[in-house]
């Protein structure tokens, strides 16, 4: 008795010390008042008030920034919200009639040994070639949908659609140019811009394999309704007649779309802003440079170091304009505005067929990730794979661009 009796005070201990432990865990972090983060942080917001107010002046700064701000929720961030609730119902449809479970068995023979994903990821393919990258969210967070994955390959999700999002606006964009003269570009650069979004997937795939393992599932947390143990080959279904099931997977999808909407505007509004500040310049009014306050107004600073580091990027991408730089570093934060860019360049002689390939390799894989990526991991809430998201991302534009120069090269020495 004696025995057992300290070993339920050894157990009972044990369990105190674990209970101390999780307090621990969950009381709020501490520090100084003022500490290396108080002037960290002043020193940062003072460079940047400093950086973009010396070239743009105090009251056009402040004014682009809010009218940008304000278009962006406008005409980007509602329009994802709508694309997001479209969308979301389609996938609840889907999901809900087995069409899903059929692309899974189907496309999975060609996914898995590519992307290293299960054949449903064909359906976030096609919701974000046919819109932007977060179209991809309320699919992923559809929990029939999920099922099909494992954490680790779910956490790809924002790479996967960053890869073929915005796909027909580049589609249509290109082809429009001069009746499809650059049509072979657009192909090649299609092609290319896939090859560096696998490389990235593929990443990506690998860094979440380490931090979530192989076996561990998508948590309901994560999901946008409960998910239910489902036995081998089967699928859960909604109540009611045919009719009635559709209806309430339309509205339960579409409202899930909603939800994403509303989680994606600061991300879209706090990192487009910056970014196109960056990479923009001033309005020209007969042929001047001025800062009128305007929208999507900026400095030019990425643009100005890409033609700084010309002498690296020319070896590796084969630009014959120099000009032509900027356009990738645009499609950085905004593929819609680069491709703008694009156009007027083609129409104006400025952009030679293989500068146009490249373009499109790089402009497409990258598709403005710096300006969605953080919004859709904060809706995933995947915040701690967000930089690593970004860099391998980043990493599959720069492949892309240097396979499509070289892929461009050997084709027309062979012709």
């Amino acid at each position: 008795m004696i025995q057992h009796s300290a070993t339920s005070k050894s157990v009972i201990s044990k369990k105190a010390k674990f209970n101390v432990t999780s307090n621990k865990r969950s009381q709020p972090r501490y520090t100084k008042e003022l500490s290396k983060g108080t002037w960290l942080c002043l020193s940062f917001i003072l460079v940047l008030l400093v950086g973009f107010g010396s070239v743009m002046g105090i009251g056009p700064m402040f004014s682009t920034m809010m009218k940008t701000a304000h278009d962006l929720l406008l005409n980007t961030a509602f329009y994802i919200m709508g694309v997001a609730v479209l969308a979301g119902a389609i996938s609840s449809v889907f999901s809900e009639f087995g069409v899903t479970a059929l692309l899974n068995r189907l496309i999975s023979p060609i996914m898995k040994p590519l992307f290293g994903l299960p054949g449903a990821s064909a359906l976030g393919l096609i919701a974000t070639f046919f819109s932007d990258n977060p179209a991809i969210v309320p699919i992923a967070q559809d929990p029939a949908y999920a099922k099909y994955f494992k954490k680790y390959q779910w956490a790809t999700m924002v790479n996967f659609g960053t890869t073929f999002g915005m796909g027909i606006i580049m589609l249509g964009g290109i082809l429009g140019i001069q009746g499809g003269k650059f049509s072979l570009s657009l192909l090649i650069g299609f092609i290319c811009a896939i090859i560096g979004g696998l490389v990235s997937t593929r990443l990506l795939l690998l860094i979440a394999k380490k931090m979530y393992g192989e076996t561990a599932i998508v948590e309901d947390k994560y999901l946008s309704s409960k998910s239910y143990d489902v036995p081998a080959g089967k699928r859960v279904i909604r109540d009611g007649n045919a009719f009635q099931r559709g209806l309430n997977a339309t509205f339960d999808g579409g409202k899930a779309g909603v939800n994403l909407g509303l989680s994606v505007i600061p991300g879209i509004l706090i990192f487009c802003t910056f970014v196109m500040m960056l990479t923009n310049g001033p309005t020209m009014v007969n042929h001047h440079a001025v800062y009128l306050g305007h929208a999507y107004e900026g400095v030019g600073l990425l643009p100005w170091i890409g033609e700084k580091i010309s002498f690296i990027l020319h070896p590796l991408f084969g630009f014959n304009n120099n000009d032509v730089i900027g356009l990738p570093l645009t499609s950085l934060g905004a593929v819609g505005a680069s491709l703008a860019g694009a156009t007027s360049m083609a129409n104006n002689g400025l952009m030679s067929a293989h500068d146009m390939t490249v373009y499109v390799a790089m402009g497409y894989c990258w598709s403005g990730f710096l300006a969605t990526h953080p919004s859709m991991t904060d809706s995933l809430k995947l915040r701690d794979i967000t930089t690593k998201a970004m860099a391998t991302q980043f990493l599959g534009g720069i492949i892309a661009g240097i396979l499509a120069n070289y892929v461009w090269i050997i084709l027309q020495s062979i012709s």
